[in-house]
């Protein structure tokens, strides 16, 4: 099977109990793509509670919750890139808390609806 990549970035809207979701699907060329619009995504949502990512770079790869509870974020975008075949990809979750707890089971689902949907929205291509 051949790996895939999105051919230029999207994003999609979640909102659930109050908190909204942010997904950007983005394609890379570079770990330093990466870094890079990280930071100008946390700079541009600097009243965000959580900014989790996950990526797949040829062999490396990487995920982080950014403080939502262990595993309920970060690393399901991250198993979603490897089931969907997805390298040199990388996807960014901003969530704004609402005020309403949605417990570990509904926030991983919740994350990981918000990155298929911004897969679903994106063009996808053979690297």
């Amino acid at each position: 099977m051949n790996e895939l990549t999105v051919k230029e970035e999207t994003f999609a809207l979640t909102e659930v109990m109050k908190s909204k979701f942010t997904a950007f699907v983005i394609p890379l060329s570079s770990l330093d793509d990466f870094k890079k619009r990280l930071e100008e995504i946390k700079k541009a949502n600097p009243k965000a509670r959580h900014v989790v990512y996950a990526y797949r770079f040829g062999i490396s790869s990487k995920s982080n919750d950014d403080g939502e509870p262990r595993g309920t974020a970060g690393r399901p975008i991250l198993d979603l890139l490897h089931k969907k075949n997805l390298n040199n990809t990388a996807i960014i979750v901003v969530r704004y808390y609402g005020g309403v707890q949605l417990g570990a089971g509904r926030l991983l689902r919740t994350y990981v609806t918000s990155a298929v949907n911004a897969i679903n929205k994106a063009e996808i291509i053979e690297m």
